[in-house]
């Protein structure tokens, strides 16, 4: 039984109650972070900065720590390749 490349690399999706159960580990620029993650569209690190009013610094431990949790997920971006996007795993 082989898994092919495409679902090797498939996001992981967690259910609601588990989401918020890691979630409740992490520290409050992490719960902010992936408040502002609740839309449809993936946004950028400077863009989470921007919506947040959090600093850089801080936004880049934010995202390091959902990302260590598997609560975000990330790609580069379709707009421009030189940047990631991130995303809710929901």
């Amino acid at each position: 039984m082989s898994t092919s490349p495409v679902e090797a690399n498939s996001p992981v999706r967690l259910s609601e109650s588990e989401f918020r159960e890691r979630l409740r580990e992490l520290p409050p620029s992490a719960k902010l972070i992936a408040k502002v993650l609740e839309g449809d569209e993936p946004l950028s690190q400077g863009e989470l900065a921007e919506e947040s009013l959090l600093p850089d610094r801080t936004v880049r431990y934010a995202l390091n720590r959902l990302e260590e949790s598997e609560l975000i997920g990330s790609r580069y971006s379709f707009k421009d390749a030189r940047k990631q996007v991130y995303y809710r795993n929901t």
